[in-house]
C-alpha cells in the first residue's frame, strides 16, 4: 500500500479534529475523564499522534503527560505513585507518551529494572487499570506498531535533521540492537495485561499518517454519542472606531551606576 500522501492526509484529519473538539465539549459538560496511554517503539510516531489529537483542543483541558526518568526518590516509592498525579479530573483528557508500561519495555530490556520488579508490574498493571475503570475513568491503550525496517529509516532521518537531532538518545542507538527482544517483551506485556477492562489496542504506524487517521479513528468510535450543542456566544458590533495597539521599538532603559 502506497503511503498516504499529505495534501490527502489533511483532508482526512479535519473532520476527525473537529469530532475530537465535540468530544472536549463533552467531556467538559459531563464530566468524564478520559486517559490514552500511547506506547510503542521508539520512532513509531508517539509524538505526532498525540499533536494531531490535542492540536484544536484547550490545552488546559487536554494535557500531556510525559515523564522523565525517576527520580532517586521516586525510584523508592510505589512504582505506580509518580503516575497518579497526571490523571485526568472531571472535564480533561490526558495523553500519556509513554506511560507505567515503562517497566515492561525499556526498564526490562535495558535491565533498569529486576525480573521480580517485572514480574509484579506483570501482576499490578491489571489491577490499578482496574481501579482506573472503575472510579470512572475512560482508559485507552494504544500500541503505534514500526517494522525494524521503518525504525532505521526514521533513526537516519533523526541523525541528518538537526530538528530532530534531540529525539536521538544513546539509549535509542542501544536499542537498537534489541529489536528481538523488545518484540518478546511486547508480547509478554500485551499476554499479561490486555484485558477485558482495559485492552490494548495495535495500529499500524508504519505510515504515520494512516496510524494517526486510525487511531483517532478508532478513539472516537469507542466513545458514546459525544454531541453537544456548541454554546451561543453573543457577539455585538464594536460600539466605535477600533483601536490601534501601539508597536515599535522602546528606547533602552538607562543603567543606573551605584
Amino acid at each position: 500500500m502506497s503511503k498516504l500522501k499529505r495534501k490527502d492526509y489533511e483532508e482526512l484529519l479535519v473532520p476527525l479534529q473537529e469530532e475530537l473538539a465535540a468530544l472536549a465539549r463533552w467531556l467538559q459538560h459531563t464530566g468524564k475523564r478520559a486517559l490514552v496511554l500511547f506506547e510503542g517503539r521508539d520512532t513509531a510516531g508517539k509524538g505526532t499522534a498525540i499533536d494531531a489529537i490535542r492540536e484544536h483542543i484547550n490545552p488546559r483541558q487536554c494535557r500531556v503527560a510525559a515523564l522523565p526518568r525517576p527520580s532517586e526518590r521516586e525510584s523508592s516509592q510505589w512504582y505506580f505513585q509518580r503516575y497518579v498525579p497526571h490523571l485526568p479530573a472531571a472535564g480533561e483528557m490526558v495523553l500519556f507518551d509513554r506511560s507505567w508500561y515503562n517497566r515492561a519495555g525499556v526498564e526490562k530490556v535495558m535491565g533498569f529494572a529486576s525480573d521480580a520488579q517485572v514480574k509484579a508490574f506483570m501482576r499490578d498493571a491489571p489491577l490499578f487499570e482496574k481501579m482506573l475503570v472503575d472510579d470512572g475513568i475512560l482508559l485507552f491503550k494504544y500500541w503505534l506498531c514500526c517494522d525494524q525496517e521503518q525504525q532505521e529509516k526514521r533513526f537516519v532521518e533523526r541523525l541528518r535533521d538537526p530538528l530532530k537531532r534531540w529525539k536521538l538518545s544513546p539509549i535509542d542507538v542501544e536499542a537498537r540492537k534489541r529489536y528481538g527482544d523488545y518484540t518478546r517483551a511486547r508480547e509478554a506485556m500485551l499476554k499479561a495485561t490486555h484485558t477485558a477492562h482495559a485492552p490494548w489496542t495495535l495500529v499500524d504506524f508504519n505510515d504515520q499518517r494512516r496510524g494517526r487517521l486510525t487511531l483517532i479513528r478508532n478513539l472516537l468510535d469507542r466513545l458514546p454519542d459525544t454531541r453537544v450543542d456548541v454554546p451561543t456566544i453573543e457577539f455585538p458590533p464594536l460600539p466605535g472606531k477600533p483601536a490601534r495597539e501601539r508597536y515599535g521599538v522602546l528606547k533602552p532603559i538607562p543603567t543606573l551606576k551605584v
